[in-house]
Protein backbone atom coordinates (compact mmCIF):
# COMPACT_ATOMS: atom_id res chain seq x y z
CA UNK A 1 0.00 0.00 0.00
CA UNK A 2 1.47 3.31 -1.06
CA UNK A 3 1.55 6.14 1.43
CA UNK A 4 -0.39 9.12 0.10
CA UNK A 5 0.57 11.61 2.79
CA UNK A 6 3.11 14.17 1.56
CA UNK A 7 6.34 13.24 3.32
CA UNK A 8 7.53 16.68 4.33
CA UNK A 9 4.12 17.50 5.77
CA UNK A 10 4.32 14.50 8.10
CA UNK A 11 7.68 15.55 9.48
CA UNK A 12 7.20 19.27 10.04
CA UNK A 13 3.63 20.02 9.01
CA UNK A 14 3.23 23.76 9.46
CA UNK A 15 6.22 24.95 7.48
CA UNK A 16 5.96 22.24 4.83
CA UNK A 17 2.32 23.08 4.25
CA UNK A 18 3.24 26.74 3.82
CA UNK A 19 5.89 25.77 1.28
CA UNK A 20 3.48 23.63 -0.70
CA UNK A 21 0.43 25.89 -0.55
CA UNK A 22 2.01 29.34 -0.48
CA UNK A 23 -0.70 30.77 -2.78
CA UNK A 24 -4.43 30.84 -2.02
CA UNK A 25 -7.50 31.46 -4.13
CA UNK A 26 -7.79 35.11 -5.06
CA UNK A 27 -4.11 35.78 -4.41
CA UNK A 28 -1.13 35.73 -6.77
CA UNK A 29 0.25 32.28 -7.48
CA UNK A 30 3.04 31.11 -5.19
CA UNK A 31 6.59 31.40 -6.54
CA UNK A 32 7.77 28.27 -8.34
CA UNK A 33 10.43 27.53 -5.73
CA UNK A 34 7.80 26.70 -3.10
CA UNK A 35 6.11 23.96 -5.07
CA UNK A 36 9.46 22.75 -6.42
CA UNK A 37 10.98 22.53 -2.94
CA UNK A 38 7.97 20.78 -1.40
CA UNK A 39 7.79 18.28 -4.26
CA UNK A 40 11.50 17.55 -4.12
CA UNK A 41 11.42 17.00 -0.35
CA UNK A 42 8.55 14.55 -0.74
CA UNK A 43 10.41 12.76 -3.53
CA UNK A 44 13.57 12.64 -1.41
CA UNK A 45 11.82 11.02 1.55
CA UNK A 46 9.97 8.53 -0.61
CA UNK A 47 13.13 7.47 -2.45
CA UNK A 48 15.22 7.32 0.71
CA UNK A 49 12.72 5.14 2.55
CA UNK A 50 12.52 2.80 -0.44
CA UNK A 51 16.30 2.45 -0.39
CA UNK A 52 16.85 4.39 -3.63
CA UNK A 53 19.88 6.33 -2.45
CA UNK A 54 20.97 7.99 -5.69
CA UNK A 55 17.48 9.33 -6.43
CA UNK A 56 17.13 10.52 -2.83
CA UNK A 57 20.42 12.43 -3.02
CA UNK A 58 19.41 14.14 -6.25
CA UNK A 59 16.00 15.16 -4.96
CA UNK A 60 17.38 16.48 -1.68
CA UNK A 61 19.96 18.58 -3.49
CA UNK A 62 17.18 20.01 -5.65
CA UNK A 63 15.01 20.85 -2.64
CA UNK A 64 17.89 22.45 -0.79
CA UNK A 65 18.88 24.53 -3.81
CA UNK A 66 15.32 25.81 -4.25
CA UNK A 67 15.17 26.91 -0.61
CA UNK A 68 18.67 28.35 -0.66
CA UNK A 69 17.65 30.56 -3.59
CA UNK A 70 15.63 32.64 -1.11
CA UNK A 71 18.65 33.40 1.06
CA UNK A 72 16.59 32.34 4.10
CA UNK A 73 18.58 29.93 6.30
CA UNK A 74 15.50 28.86 8.26
CA UNK A 75 14.08 27.30 5.09
CA UNK A 76 17.24 25.35 4.39
CA UNK A 77 17.26 24.31 8.06
CA UNK A 78 13.78 22.87 7.47
CA UNK A 79 15.08 20.78 4.58
CA UNK A 80 17.93 19.49 6.72
CA UNK A 81 15.48 18.52 9.48
CA UNK A 82 13.36 16.59 7.00
CA UNK A 83 16.49 14.71 5.93
CA UNK A 84 17.50 14.04 9.53
CA UNK A 85 14.00 12.86 10.50
CA UNK A 86 13.84 10.52 7.52
CA UNK A 87 17.12 8.99 8.62
CA UNK A 88 15.86 8.59 12.19
CA UNK A 89 12.80 6.82 10.79
CA UNK A 90 15.27 4.40 9.19
CA UNK A 91 17.14 3.87 12.49
CA UNK A 92 20.13 5.87 11.30
CA UNK A 93 20.72 7.66 14.56
CA UNK A 94 23.81 9.77 14.04
CA UNK A 95 24.07 13.52 14.32
CA UNK A 96 22.44 16.05 12.01
CA UNK A 97 25.38 18.19 10.82
CA UNK A 98 23.45 19.87 8.02
CA UNK A 99 21.03 21.35 10.53
CA UNK A 100 23.71 22.10 13.12
CA UNK A 101 25.42 24.42 10.63
CA UNK A 102 22.20 26.46 10.36
CA UNK A 103 20.85 26.13 13.89
CA UNK A 104 21.64 29.68 14.99
CA UNK A 105 19.26 31.00 12.32
CA UNK A 106 16.57 28.33 12.77
CA UNK A 107 13.20 28.95 14.42
CA UNK A 108 12.51 27.85 18.03
CA UNK A 109 10.23 25.09 16.70
CA UNK A 110 12.96 23.79 14.41
CA UNK A 111 15.51 23.80 17.22
CA UNK A 112 13.05 21.96 19.47
CA UNK A 113 12.41 19.33 16.82
CA UNK A 114 16.14 18.85 16.29
CA UNK A 115 16.60 18.34 20.04
CA UNK A 116 13.74 15.83 20.06
CA UNK A 117 15.28 13.85 17.21
CA UNK A 118 18.64 13.86 18.97
CA UNK A 119 17.16 12.62 22.25
CA UNK A 120 17.91 15.86 24.12
CA UNK A 121 14.60 15.99 25.96
CA UNK A 122 15.62 17.70 29.20
CA UNK A 123 13.71 20.97 29.44
CA UNK A 124 12.21 20.55 25.96
CA UNK A 125 8.93 22.42 25.44
CA UNK A 126 6.48 19.89 23.99
CA UNK A 127 4.29 22.71 22.65
CA UNK A 128 7.00 23.50 20.09
CA UNK A 129 6.93 19.98 18.63
CA UNK A 130 4.70 18.70 15.83
CA UNK A 131 1.48 17.49 17.48
CA UNK A 132 2.06 13.81 16.69
CA UNK A 133 5.29 13.76 18.73
CA UNK A 134 4.09 15.50 21.89
CA UNK A 135 2.68 12.30 23.41
CA UNK A 136 6.04 10.55 22.97
CA UNK A 137 7.77 13.28 24.94
CA UNK A 138 5.03 13.31 27.59
CA UNK A 139 5.22 9.52 28.03
CA UNK A 140 8.89 9.75 28.98
CA UNK A 141 10.11 6.43 30.32
CA UNK A 142 6.65 4.81 30.14
CA UNK A 143 6.10 4.91 26.40
CA UNK A 144 4.61 1.45 25.91
CA UNK A 145 2.18 1.39 23.00
CA UNK A 146 2.46 5.12 22.29
CA UNK A 147 3.19 4.52 18.60
CA UNK A 148 -0.27 3.10 17.99
CA UNK A 149 -1.82 6.54 18.50
CA UNK A 150 0.31 8.16 15.77
CA UNK A 151 -1.69 7.94 12.57
CA UNK A 152 0.86 9.11 10.02
CA UNK A 153 3.24 6.26 9.03
CA UNK A 154 6.35 8.41 8.66
CA UNK A 155 5.76 10.27 11.92
CA UNK A 156 5.24 6.89 13.62
CA UNK A 157 8.60 5.62 12.36
CA UNK A 158 10.34 8.85 13.36
CA UNK A 159 8.93 8.48 16.87
CA UNK A 160 9.99 4.82 16.94
CA UNK A 161 13.53 5.78 15.96
CA UNK A 162 13.71 8.39 18.70
CA UNK A 163 12.35 5.93 21.26
CA UNK A 164 14.93 3.36 20.16
CA UNK A 165 17.69 5.91 20.54
CA UNK A 166 16.43 6.75 24.04
CA UNK A 167 16.28 3.01 24.91
CA UNK A 168 12.58 3.37 25.69
CA UNK A 169 11.07 1.13 23.05
CA UNK A 170 9.29 -2.11 23.93
CA UNK A 171 8.53 -5.24 21.85
CA UNK A 172 5.00 -4.15 20.89
CA UNK A 173 6.38 -0.93 19.43
CA UNK A 174 9.20 -2.72 17.63
CA UNK A 175 6.54 -4.88 15.98
CA UNK A 176 4.47 -1.79 15.19
CA UNK A 177 7.44 -0.03 13.56
CA UNK A 178 8.34 -3.15 11.58
CA UNK A 179 4.84 -3.60 10.18
CA UNK A 180 4.46 0.12 9.48
CA UNK A 181 7.55 0.01 7.26
CA UNK A 182 6.34 -3.24 5.69
CA UNK A 183 2.86 -1.91 4.92
CA UNK A 184 4.31 1.16 3.20
CA UNK A 185 6.87 -0.80 1.20
CA UNK A 186 9.70 1.20 2.78
CA UNK A 187 12.59 -1.22 2.37
CA UNK A 188 15.28 0.75 4.21
CA UNK A 189 13.56 1.06 7.62
CA UNK A 190 11.98 -2.38 7.23
CA UNK A 191 15.38 -4.05 7.01
CA UNK A 192 16.63 -2.11 10.03
CA UNK A 193 13.62 -2.97 12.19
CA UNK A 194 13.69 -6.59 11.10
CA UNK A 195 17.34 -6.70 12.19
CA UNK A 196 16.31 -5.40 15.62
CA UNK A 197 13.60 -8.06 15.85
CA UNK A 198 16.07 -10.74 14.73
CA UNK A 199 18.54 -9.84 17.46
CA UNK A 200 15.76 -10.03 20.06
CA UNK A 201 14.66 -13.45 18.82
CA UNK A 202 18.23 -14.73 18.83
CA UNK A 203 18.88 -13.36 22.30
CA UNK A 204 15.72 -15.07 23.55
CA UNK A 205 16.68 -18.39 21.97
CA UNK A 206 13.61 -18.44 19.72
CA UNK A 207 15.07 -20.36 16.80
CA UNK A 208 11.84 -20.63 14.81
CA UNK A 209 11.09 -16.90 15.08
CA UNK A 210 14.67 -16.00 14.17
CA UNK A 211 14.44 -18.20 11.06
CA UNK A 212 11.14 -16.60 10.07
CA UNK A 213 12.60 -13.10 10.40
CA UNK A 214 15.68 -14.10 8.42
CA UNK A 215 13.42 -15.21 5.58
CA UNK A 216 11.68 -11.83 5.63
CA UNK A 217 15.03 -10.03 5.58
CA UNK A 218 16.23 -12.08 2.62
CA UNK A 219 13.00 -11.36 0.73
CA UNK A 220 13.05 -7.61 1.42
CA UNK A 221 16.75 -7.38 0.58
CA UNK A 222 16.30 -9.29 -2.67
CA UNK A 223 18.70 -12.02 -1.55
CA UNK A 224 18.32 -15.20 -3.64
CA UNK A 225 16.93 -18.16 -1.62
Amino acid sequence: MKNTTPMGHAVLPALALALALGGCAGKPAAPDWKANAAGALDAFSDAYLKGEGAIAATEFARARAEMASTGKPELVAHAELVRCATRVASLELGSCPGFAALEQDATPAERAYAAYLDGRWQGLDAALLPAQHRAVLAAGGDAKGVLAAIKDPLARLVAAGVMFKKLRIVPVDIANATETASDQGWRRPLLMWLSVALKRAQAGGDVAEAARIERRIALAAGTPP
